[in-house]
């Protein structure tokens, strides 16, 4: 069998460091490419852009994923990956600088201190007299409320705590990884209200979904204490933004920071806005383009599947004695492992490892065999009906049995 040339379609500009990990010999890169197999994408937004057929696989060079239409993917069997901490320290670093400008006058200190370019001499006496006005509450000793435990999460949790902080935290379903991750002194919170009533400062980092939109409102800034400060780095639809300007407004909350910006929040004297720069850092941009690469050449090679946003992680040991493997998409409904396996032992394969996964409505199957299989087989296998996409991937490194 010949050596397959994978083709893929960069939608934004990738970085080098991610894109130099495709093998020349057995990869073919550009922005205009057709039919290709896979896409690198960043921000652009897929939602209104014709995904050709030959699309097998959407690798988002990031965290969030709104800017890909994974209902359509689900469909036709495209699986999209994206890249969870690959930017988490610069977005972490960000969140330290945020708690601290929201703490100290600094922007508006340093906008005053601009006015004064026209004083000469005059401005150290100006600087001198004013600068109370600006003055701040430490961080030290204060409680900050951490709420979503991700990646991000938990470092901006453990450096709190590195800077004096008490530090409590919510997120009812933190996972193994990061539960070991988080400094033993961070306090857990079993309730979002609970949290909220006891910060003085709240940073979220929680994904924007269906129960997530607009989590923060009038009766949870209710709930929170007086002169609180609210940092958003996640997601602008996290807090309902109309009743937020009226906390900042009647001074419930004392300052609001965040990299989602609106002309709202711009016209709102409690409100620094920052330019979207959570993830704005060559480090991070190198970070998520070599996660996207690699996960996106596992899949076309292998077949593995980790860090997908609509299929379940799943992989199986490659062995060399197995010339060529299935990778099958199907609808998670029941019989449809026997039925695939039945074909198979109807045409006289035998399987030799095999792996099943499913995620709400999507199933993947990994199968392997010691015999060559057929490359008609797919077509036989897609005729069953709830199989979405069916791939023979040949093993490079085939050494037959002995």
């Amino acid at each position: 069998m010949e050596r397959q040339i994978f083709k893929i379609r960069t939608m934004n500009k990738i970085s080098a460091k991610g894109l130099e990990l495709f093998p020349r010999d057995g990869y073919e890169l550009a922005s205009d490419l057709p039919n290709p197999d896979a896409i690198l994408v960043r921000s652009a937004d897929l939602h209104d852009v014709e995904l050709p057929a030959s699309v097998k696989v959407i690798a988002r060079a990031g965290a969030g994923y709104n800017n890909i239409p994974i209902d359509e993917c689900n469909k036709r069997g495209i699986v999209v990956f994206n890249t969870p901490g690959g930017n988490a320290n610069a977005v972490k670093e960000l969140a330290i600088a945020s708690l601290l400008l929201a703490s100290r006058g600094i922007v508006s200190g340093i906008n005053w201190a601009l006015t004064l370019k026209d004083k000469a001499d005059e401005v150290p006496d100006i600087i001198e007299k004013g600068k109370s006005k600006f003055e701040g509450p430490e961080l030290k000793g204060k409680t900050l409320g951490v709420v979503g435990l991700g990646a991000i999460g938990v470092m901006v949790a453990n450096d709190a705590v590195n800077l004096g902080m008490n530090v409590i935290g919510y997120d009812p379903y933190i996972s193994v990884e990061a539960a070991w991750n988080l400094s033993r002194v961070v306090q857990r919170e079993d309730t979002l209200e609970g949290l909220l009533a006891k910060a003085d400062y709240v940073t979220l980092h929680l994904p924007l979904v269906e129960t997530t939109k607009g989590l923060l409102d009038k009766e949870r800034f209710r709930g929170m204490k007086k002169g609180a400060r609210l940092v958003n780095l996640a997601r602008g639809g996290l807090v309902n933004e109309a009743d937020l300007i009226d906390a900042l407004n009647v001074g419930k909350l004392s300052a609001y920071v965040t990299d989602f910006v609106s002309a709202e929040l711009l016209a709102c004297p409690a409100a620094i806005c920052i330019p979207h720069l959570g993830a704005s850092t060559p480090e991070a941009e190198d970070n998520c383009a070599i996660m996207a690469v690699r996960q996106t050449m596992d899949y076309l090679e292998e077949g593995a599947i980790v860090n997908s946003v609509n299929f379940p992680k799943c992989r199986l040991e490659r062995h060399t004695h197995s010339p060529n493997r299935l990778v099958v998409i199907n609808r998670n409904v029941p019989n449809m492992v026997g039925q695939i396996t039945t074909l198979l032992a109807s045409v006289g394969i035998n399987i030799s490892d095999m792996v099943n996964h499913h995620r709400n409505d999507n199933a993947y199957n990994i199968i392997d065999s010691e015999q060559r299989i057929p490359a008609n087989i797919t077509e036989c296998i897609k005729s069953i009906n709830g199989v979405v996409s069916v791939r023979l991937i040949e093993n490079d490194e085939y050494q037959p049995a002995l």
